[in-house]
């Protein structure tokens, strides 16, 4: 069976590649790709090459020095962060991709005389090309003095994303047995979740025995506890697994190096051991996933069926009414309220957590940096990637032709549920940046600037956010052809070329917008700081806000033509 995978996993990998390969004839892969090309050597190799070059001018000897006085404790860090992850994977509704197997390999492998075991170990197999894929690219990202550390740094982050993928699989086939009625296998479903947690109270334990005495007082300090108070006793043996998952990456010379190999392989093996012991439970986690995947597909390609559901529709108002309620229903019947429950709890619990226990320590800083940049991502990034607008319903374009809605109520009802939601979304996660990385990053700020700013950011934010989805959906009416629409994601050196395209016209196109409102912001500014201080921040704010407000406004009734002459066959169906 495993020269049979092998088999398989080289004829699909140059089968995918001359498919790759015969789309560059089209313009937009064959650009997609020049843009992907361009942007790997100007931000990875040639970044590199000009990194190496000035270590070597000012001298290898300082980089050694330097990574010494962090290699201590940072296999010890990176262990407890594994420790984490591999808790949350019990709780958070995650599923491991090694269990989705294709409709090919449904058809023809299940009814095949091959043993459960042999499917896991094949579906392993093929998982190798993208997790070899990805340590490489993060041992070339790796900043390093040589090609030599790259490759160690790319191999040993193999072995780790090998861990974690084979773990995750481990966790997906146990939970689907945590509630069977068979008693063997309900208690060995939660027998690793019991070791789990008892392994995170001992190495708790030892970490507030470590801080309990003070706090840290610089960096250097804050490794030496971690690693005093992980690397000895119970918490040692409980955190070891983890930790040696982290070894190879931070060791110091060859001998640690293989050291740190042999013992992040024993661990690869006693996980695919695990997981293979579990296989019975294969065919059940494989069934869900295959009907996982055929609800969503039968989600994009047939009609919606009406049901019961919470919000209800009024009968008279406006159009753009129709689309955001028609989102936030399909918004709601999608998502795992239970999954989004967790979700907020922790957030919760963590925020509590920071604001409490890191009161005198770097926790409350670091997690307020970590609110300040999903702030960031939220306003920046996230219009990208949240597609309940015109990028999802330009499939049921012939349905929404014949709706007597004019064209421009169309498109800006598109962007009023995906705008709330992130808007929503950023002002939660600049409360909590304000709430945390107020009196630690920004303690040198009177309250007085720290309030304004915040305010004014709250206002801009939504500008920005409906602006971007604006220019969305723009791209989708304009040009249906370089937009995925729905769940597509295509991947390849092409695809991400097109995504890095429209991501750098949306951002110009953006600032161009701005532009009017910063101006009309700072003669507001100018004109009030002199009479009400830091607070003009705030009407600055509200003036450049409404400007991007009503550019959003006449691009909508702009982008009217552009709908009405969308011809349906220039829509690219999902396969």
């Amino acid at each position: 069976m495993i020269a049979a995978s092998l088999y398989i996993v080289v004829c699909s990998a140059r089968n995918r590649l001359l498919m790759r390969l015969r789309r560059l004839r089209e313009p937009r892969y064959f650009v997609g790709a020049i843009a992907g090309a361009a942007y790997l050597y100007f931000s990875v190799f040639a970044r590199l090459r000009s990194a190496g070059g000035a270590r070597r001018r000012r001298g290898a000897a300082a980089v050694p020095l330097a990574l010494g006085s962090l290699r201590a404790g940072a296999a010890g860090l990176v262990g407890l962060l594994l420790l984490a992850v591999a808790l949350l994977a019990w709780i958070l509704p995650f599923d491991s991709g090694l269990l989705a197997f294709s409709d090919a390999e449904i058809q023809f492998l299940f009814p095949a005389p091959v043993s459960r075991r042999a499917l896991l170990v094949h579906r392993m197999i093929r998982s190798q090309i993208g997790l070899l894929f990805g340590g490489v690219i993060i041992g070339i990202a790796t900043p390093s003095i040589s090609a030599y550390g790259r490759l160690r740094t790319g191999i040993a982050m193999w072995l780790l994303l090998s861990a974690g993928k084979v773990y995750f699989t481990g966790v997906s086939l146990a939970r689907t047995k945590l509630a069977s009625h068979e008693a063997g296998a309900r208690r060995a479903a939660w027998l690793p979740l019991a070791a789990l947690a008892a392994a995170a109270l001992v190495v708790a334990a030892s970490l507030y025995r470590a801080f309990a005495a003070g706090s840290p007082t610089s960096l250097n300090d804050l490794l030496e506890r971690v690693a005093g108070a992980t690397a000895a006793g119970a918490a040692g043996i409980a955190l070891w697994p983890f930790a040696a998952l982290a070894r190879p990456i931070f060791a110091a010379g060859a001998a640690q190096y293989a050291e740190g190999l042999l013992a992040s392989t024993v661990v690869l093996a006693a996980a695919i051991a695990w997981v293979l012991q579990t296989d019975a439970a294969l065919e059940d986690s494989a069934a869900a996933a295959a009907e996982r995947r055929a609800a969503d597909a039968a989600a994009q390609a047939a009609p919606y069926r009406a049901s019961r559901t919470s919000l209800s529709l009024a009968p008279f108002g406006r159009a753009e009414a129709i689309f955001a309620w028609k989102a936030a229903t399909q918004t709601l019947r999608g998502v795992d309220r239970l999954a989004v429950l967790r979700v907020a709890v922790l957030v919760v619990a963590m925020t509590a957590a920071a604001t409490t226990v890191g009161r005198g320590n770097g926790l409350r800083a670091l997690a307020g940096s970590f609110a300040l940049a999903m702030t960031g991502f939220v306003v920046l990034m996230a219009p990208q990637v949240l597609r309940v607008d015109m990028r999802e319903d330009l499939r049921h374009l012939e349905v929404l032709k014949t709706w007597p809605v004019r064209a421009p109520a169309i498109v800006r009802g598109e962007l009023v549920w995906p705008g709330v939601i992130l808007t929503a979304a950023a002002w939660t996660a600049l409360a909590i940046a304000a709430l945390l990385a107020g009196p630690t990053l920004f303690a040198r700020l009177r309250l007085s600037w720290l309030l304004s700013a915040a305010a004014a950011v709250a206002i801009i934010a939504p500008a920005l956010i409906f602006a971007q989805l604006t220019i969305h959906n723009a791209a989708a009416l304009i040009f249906p052809a370089w937009v995925p629409l729905g769940q597509q994601r295509p991947r390849g050196l092409d695809a991400m070329g097109q995504r890095l395209i429209m991501l750098g016209a949306t951002w110009l196109l953006l600032i161009v917008s701005l532009i009017p409102g910063a101006i009309a912001a700072a003669i507001v500014w100018f004109a009030l700081r002199i009479f009400v201080g830091p607070a003009a921040l705030v009407p600055a704010a509200v003036v450049c806000a409404a400007s991007v407000a009503v550019e959003v406004l006449l691009a909508t009734e702009a982008l009217g033509p552009a709908y009405e002459a969308l011809d349906l066959t220039a829509i690219e169906r999902v396969e």
